[in-house]
């Protein structure tokens, strides 16, 4: 099937997959490769076109966020000559629209970990408690359910790579499992209450519980701070922030509960509704500069 892309809308299909936003992807020649929940496909992108098996246009519509307003959304968080600096150089990068349960999971197992390493725990968790299937030639796993995670044991778990994130993974499936969580209920919610409801799972804080809104739950105006975020943000921004902050933001290592909360806010009331955007552009420009 096919899905022909307007040329005043701009997509591009290397750069969403490639930019560290989700962790299932692979690319093999032309196509990539990944399975999102139970269902294997795979999709390239010729020009203008779109070409995948296994999947609906439907599907590929709003997995990938093609409904997006990319251009009113440029409009809106450009706000300086930084931004437009990755806008340009990056434009067609889209905000993929995740499962919002393998998106916490991933997260949490994100902490602290290179995107290789986190592709890899993924990978291992699925293989272990997930199921095989085959799509072209191809053995993939789906991504395991609450209920088989919550039935591992932390040992188990740690066998996967996970290493002390094993112990926050179980004590979260068994949470989301026994209550039956309902992801869908925080999609309906504001940003501040989802973030809040996530903020109670272990080994959930901020950083992962703004990946998980802005990722899992569609909430655009998320900014999550990671080390890539706060160096775009003290290199392009620091005439925003008091000199205090600006020292003790450089020189720690990793953020106070504080100082993530400032950063954060800045992301979200100077780049506005879509702050989300900006943050993955931003992200991504930080991330490969001098690549």
């Amino acid at each position: 099937m096919i899905v022909e892309l307007s040329s005043s809308i701009p997509f591009n299909l290397d750069l969403t997959l490639c930019c560290g936003q989700a962790f299932r992807w692979n690319k093999e020649g032309e196509w990539w490769y990944g399975i999102v929940k139970d269902k294997p496909f795979k999709i390239r992108q010729i020009e203008c076109i779109l070409e995948f098996q296994n999947v609906d246009e439907n599907f590929v519509e709003q997995y990938f966020g093609l409904s997006d307003d990319l251009p009113r959304i440029f409009e809106k968080i450009s706000r300086d000559k930084h931004i437009e600096m990755a806008i340009n150089k990056f434009g067609g990068l889209r905000l993929l629209r995740q499962d919002t349960w393998e998106c916490l999971i991933s997260y949490i197992c994100a902490t602290c970990k290179s995107i290789s390493a986190i592709k890899q725990m993924i990978h291992n968790l699925s293989k272990k408690f997930g199921n095989k299937t085959y799509f072209d030639k191809h053995e993939f796993y789906t991504f395991p359910t609450s209920e088989s995670l919550a039935k591992a044991t932390v040992e188990a778990l740690g066998d996967c790579g996970l290493g002390y994130r094993a112990r926050y993974v179980s004590e979260t499936t068994k949470a989301v499992y026994e209550d039956d969580f309902d992801f869908n209920r925080l999609k309906k919610t504001s940003y501040e209450k989802a973030r809040k409801e996530l903020l109670r799972f272990s080994g959930v804080g901020l950083k992962v519980a703004d990946c998980i809104s802005l990722f899992g739950l569609e909430k655009l105006e998320a900014f999550p701070v990671d080390v890539w975020i706060k160096r775009a943000i003290m290199n392009l921004y620091a005439s925003h922030f008091p000199q205090e902050s600006i020292n003790k933001i450089s020189a720690d290592k990793s953020l106070s509960l504080t100082e993530y909360s400032k950063v954060n806010l800045f992301g979200r009331e100077y780049f506005g509704e879509y702050a989300g955007y900006a943050q993955e552009y931003l992200y991504h420009y930080e991330r490969t500069k001098g690549s």
